[in-house]
């Protein structure tokens, strides 16, 4: 019997492989980790034409119908994290697609919200750069964060977390979100704010930690940009889509905010002319949010329990 073939999509790291024990998966499974991103729904065709399973990394390649339709060998598609808005999964069970997921953390994009937003607050890269290159000798003059008001656009698993740490430097925490009463934020010892608008206004950091939905999508434009201090900053760990880019830009380039320390982006990986790469006011990282040694053990370990349990007839953890 011919080995079936696993594709391991965004392996750009070549983590996946070393992440994980992929030995059951001998004699049995084929994996072929692709070191290279397919944003191309006919690159990706094409690429993914012989495999019968695919492990995708979080939602980084999106599976519409129009996909699948075109994937006839395919018969299990395993995605990290138990939530993925990009897969149809009406499709999938259509053309006979089993989808699984895996667990996933909220440890490091917690950890990864207060190294931007201290990194931004700080100067971190700048002062780095100069002392590296021989630059001037301090160029910066650091926020403060004591006594500082943190306000959180989200106050679920990840922005309560994120609360705490605030509480733990001093800062006077906030939240407002469409669906936080005051009773929740009560729980977390945070202060509902009365609207969105008072959060943006009142605030000295503003953090975004929202699912991206239909009420979140384009949430902050140009006029909520407006409503924020000069000196005020944004961090935005969640998804680009909640933050109008070229607002955004705009106001980086007016200095209309003091700064803004993003780690998502309309287009993953980011094209090597877009605008953000050269934004000033602006630090960036390449959506590390769940890119932890940890989280990576448990997307690819469970990834082979996945497949394991698929070819045993018992398919695990299945989605939606």
């Amino acid at each position: 019997m011919p080995l079936m073939r696993c594709a391991v999509l965004d392996d750009f790291q070549g983590a996946a492989t070393a992440s994980a024990d992929w030995s059951p998966l001998a004699g049995r499974v084929e994996v072929v980790p692709f070191a290279e991103h397919h944003a191309d729904e006919d690159e990706l065709a094409v690429a993914l034409a012989d495999f019968d399973i695919v492990v995708t990394l979080r939602e980084r390649v999106a599976f519409p119908g129009t996909l699948l339709a075109r994937l006839p060998r395919l018969k299990l598609l395993v995605a990290s994290g138990m939530r993925n808005s990009v897969i149809d999964y009406a499709a999938a069970d259509a053309h006979g697609v089993t989808v699984c997921g895996t667990a996933s953390s909220s440890t490091p994009p917690v950890e990864l919200t207060w190294a931007l937003l201290l990194g931004l607050a700080r100067g971190i890269v700048a002062e780095n750069t100069a002392l590296r290159e021989g630059g001037p000798w301090q160029s910066t003059v650091g926020a403060d964060l004591h006594g500082r008001r943190l306000g959180l656009l989200g106050l679920g698993k990840i922005g309560t977390r994120v609360a705490r740490i605030g509480f733990a430097f001093g800062m006077d925490v906030v939240a407002w979100s469409p669906n936080l009463t005051g009773e929740r934020a009560a729980e977390a010892g945070v202060r509902a704010t009365a609207s969105k608008e008072e959060l943006l206004t009142e605030s000295d950091f503003v953090s975004i930690h929202l699912a991206l939905g239909d009420r979140s999508r384009g949430l902050i434009g140009a006029p909520e940009l407006a409503l924020m201090k000069r000196s005020a900053y944004l961090i935005n760990t969640s998804r680009a889509a909640i933050v109008d880019q070229d607002a955004l830009l705009a106001a980086l380039h007016e200095g209309r905010i003091a700064g803004a320390a993003v780690d998502v982006f309309d287009a993953e990986p980011l094209p090597a002319d877009h605008p953000m790469r050269t934004a000033p006011r602006l630090l960036a990282t390449p959506h590390l949010g769940y890119v932890s040694q940890d989280n990576y053990r448990t997307y690819y370990g469970q990834a082979v329990e996945d497949i394991l349990a698929f070819l045993d007839g018992a398919p695990l953890r299945r989605l939606p």
